[in-house]
């Protein structure tokens, strides 16, 4: 086996990548490769996550002004290393627009530094932005954080850019050749890779230096997980040294991470659906039984994070999530391979003491297809002045948009010309078939449109409702 893993070894140091990230990638294949059985989180080994706080009974137990010394205290890091492909994207998530605001169409990167320099405007705080980019979102992201004339920052990185790691042969386990096009020899190890990624970039050591205590980790593409005050200060109060942030699932939510108890240590664990043995499926997906999931908004302390990655010379032992698909994403017939992932949200099984809380929806709005950005880019929704994505109430309609017209980013935007429908009165939106939508289009109840094997029109101005396009006559 390591006479295998050498392969992959010497072609990540002909590439100029460092020991750390080699030894991270050796800790991922000697798991994949002996360790298939124990990836198993069986549902007789757990006990289900209860009781959890939420930010509304925090909210009412913190001091707010005192809030903002605990905020000062906090960096804030964006974990952007996304391409976006599931949408056709060929550069980073975060350059995606969203929506427009003061008649200036905002990205996803357009917000997220918008709600730092709305906090440190606001409440005088420094908030530090750092961004984990990967090999292929680094050179498009910052070149426009370096157009933006209002950001500055000094003595923090703005970026730290993840490891990368071979692809490995399905079939041989050895590093897969693809010279078509040998970018796609090449992977992310997940978001995981944050950790040794934070650890060999010395950033720890350079807020420390600069009496930052906390750190606070998101998504890019989750524009609901802005920097709080009031999750500062709850955190500082609780001496925790790992917080992750939960929402109560939802029946479109059983299929995700969710946090459980260990038995047999009493510690947290995030079980991801593929550590999900199948005989246990039913009951992990029993939103009854194991009622939050994982947002992957994390909140950590700097002085003990840095201590167990001292403990584990930078790597830490994070469960290995293995996925399997060809080297080509696009190309269903190229090379099956093995991706070997880690999730950030895995190290509260290290953590000693780690805790949770429950946030509303309005801390988790996601974007992963373009049926969420059907509905970002929707009257559901409006850009505050401080850059809050705000609803009314956060409650969405289900959106099913036919992928065969709309999974990619080019073909969604040609079918909406002006902009997506009004939702405002809509319970749920099923689109099949090729629709093209003009101005001013109003859905209402289970709007839905079917398929009439040609190309359609939905003219300016009208209703879709349970019938398709509604008749204006009165019967």
């Amino acid at each position: 086996m390591s006479d295998v893993f050498e392969s992959s070894a010497q072609k990540m140091r002909d590439n100029g990548m460092s020991e750390l990230s080699i030894s991270q990638f050796r800790h991922l294949y000697d798991v994949w490769r002996t360790e298939q059985a124990s990836s198993w989180i069986r549902e007789d080994a757990v006990e289900p996550l209860t009781g959890v706080p939420s930010f509304h009974d925090v909210y009412e137990t913190i001091d707010h002004d005192e809030a903002v010394d605990a905020f000062a205290k906090t960096a804030f890091l964006k974990l952007n290393g996304g391409l976006g492909t599931s949408m056709g994207l060929e550069c980073a998530k975060s350059l995606l627009p969203v929506r427009r605001h003061k008649a200036k169409q905002m990205r996803f990167i357009d917000i997220i530094v918008g709600q730092v320099l709305t906090a440190r405007t606001r409440l005088g705080v420094p908030l530090p932005l750092t961004l984990m980019n990967s090999f292929r979102t680094s050179a498009d992201t910052m070149r426009v954080l370096e157009r933006n004339r209002k950001f500055h920052q000094e003595g923090i990185p703005v970026e730290i850019v993840q490891h990368q790691e071979p692809k490995i042969d399905a079939a041989t386990g050895e590093p897969v050749s693809w010279p078509a096009d040998p970018s796609l020899e090449w992977c992310p190890p997940g978001h995981g890779d944050l950790y040794s990624t934070i650890w060999e970039s010395g950033l720890l050591d350079r807020l420390q230096e600069r009496g930052f205590e906390y750190l606070f980790i998101s998504n890019s593409d989750n524009l609901g997980a802005r920097p709080s005050r009031t999750l500062a200060q709850h955190f500082e109060n609780t001496g925790a040294p790992f917080m992750i942030e939960v929402a109560t699932r939802t029946e479109a939510d059983r299929k995700g991470g969710h946090i459980v108890r260990d038995k047999a240590t009493g510690r947290l664990m995030l079980r991801e659906m593929s550590q999900v043995h199948p005989d246990d499926k039913s009951a992990a997906q029993d939103i009854a039984k194991h009622p939050y999931f994982n947002t992957n908004s994390i909140w950590i302390r700097i002085d003990a994070l840095k201590e167990k990655l001292v403990e584990y010379d930078g790597v830490l032992p994070l469960p290995v999530i293995r996925n399997h698909k060809t080297v080509d994403p696009t190309d269903p017939d190229s090379t099956p391979v093995i991706q070997l992932e880690t999730a950030m949200g895995a190290a509260i099984g290290l953590f000693e003491g780690a805790i949770c809380v429950q946030v509303d929806r309005m801390r988790f709005l996601p974007v992963k297809t373009t049926d969420d950005l059907f509905i970002m880019r929707s009257d559901r929704f409006h850009l505050t002045d401080s850059y809050e994505m705000e609803d009314g109430n956060y409650i969405f309609p289900n959106v099913s948009l036919d992928p065969r017209y709309y999974k990619n980013i080019a073909d969604f935007d040609e079918r909406f010309p002006y902009n997506v429908p009004s939702l405002a009165a809509a319970n749920s939106v099923t689109i099949e078939g090729d629709w093209t939508f003009g101005r001013d289009v109003i859905m209402f109840a289970d709007a839905h449109l079917e398929d009439h094997d040609e190309p359609s029109y939905v003219p300016n101005g009208e209703y879709v409702g349970p019938q398709g396009i509604e008749p204006d006559d009165w019967v």
